[in-house]
């Protein structure tokens, strides 16, 4: 809670009483205390008001109260959700693949899914109209931004690091084309991106540098992006077993020696 609980408020008035302290999230014992009721009797004093979408519940024991203007999806959009839930989890995250990729920007991305990677296995889960998606990474080892939520802040995977995850799991970009677009439209809006992924390469596999410097090199704008020569040095130290451009496809193709990339499918970004 951001707010101390001082009044004992009834459950219809429980949702804007939080709203209007700037209370994001609570526990099922800060609304015993707030209702005056037992643990046991919160659930039954909010079913009406969380009939109204007043107040979702994306896990046990934590409950949301949901601004007016949200209460149709019935929750808030994941992105103000994410922080007060994975506090709630005790666990470390942050908002990666696709969705970063739309906060950074990438104007093509409508992200079915919210993406978050966790410190440890989450179940997906469904909030309202949002559809949480969870995939347990190294969390630590990974450069974020913190970016402003209506319910405070939420941790999001730094450009560099969102193109590195992409190009490492190109299925979870919805596969090699979709990737391909995100990856070339993140690169030529955020020029600085290629030379801080020169500081990653103890957190990502050459595979990913390899994937993502034949994608850049192919189909980005030279101009914008700028030169690619520091990314292959890093791209091509590594073993020497060429990387998949689909990693979902068998290690078939012509070889890109400049990249040591198997080519194993066409690519057809949308640019």
């Amino acid at each position: 809670m951001t707010s101390p609980i001082d009044a004992s408020v009834r459950a219809p008035q429980a949702a804007d009483w939080a709203l209007a302290r700037g209370i994001s999230s609570m526990t099922t014992d800060d609304l015993g205390t707030l209702l005056a009721v037992s643990v046991d009797q919160v659930r039954v004093r909010l079913h009406a008001p969380v009939r109204r979408g007043e107040w979702v519940q994306p896990s046990r024991g934590l409950w949301m109260p949901v601004p007016p203007e949200y209460r149709l999806w019935g929750a808030p959009p994941g992105i103000d959700v994410i922080d007060s839930l994975a506090k709630h989890l005790a666990v470390d995250y942050y908002v990666g693949w696709l969705s970063a990729a739309a906060l950074h920007g990438a104007a093509h991305q409508s992200p079915q899914v919210f993406q978050a990677a966790t410190s440890r296995l989450l179940r997906d889960r469904v909030v309202g109209r949002t559809r949480f998606e969870f995939h347990t990474r190294a969390v630590d080892r990974i450069p974020v931004v913190t970016v402003a939520t209506r319910s405070g802040q939420a941790r999001v995977s730094s450009v560099a690091s969102t193109m590195l995850d992409i190009a490492a799991a190109p299925s979870l970009a919805g596969g090699v084309d979709n990737a391909a677009t995100v990856l070339v439209e993140l690169a030529e809006s955020h020029a600085s991106a290629t030379a801080e992924m020169l500081a990653l390469t103890a957190s990502f596999r050459p595979s990913a540098f390899r994937r993502l410097g034949w994608i850049l090199d192919h189909f980005g704008d030279a101009a914008a992006i700028g030169p690619l020569d520091q990314l292959r040095a890093v791209a091509v130290a590594g073993p020497p077993t060429a990387a998949r451009l689909d990693p979902t496809r068998d290690l078939t193709g012509p070889l890109d020696e400049r990249w040591l990339v198997r080519v194993n499918r066409d690519v057809e970004p949308d640019l």
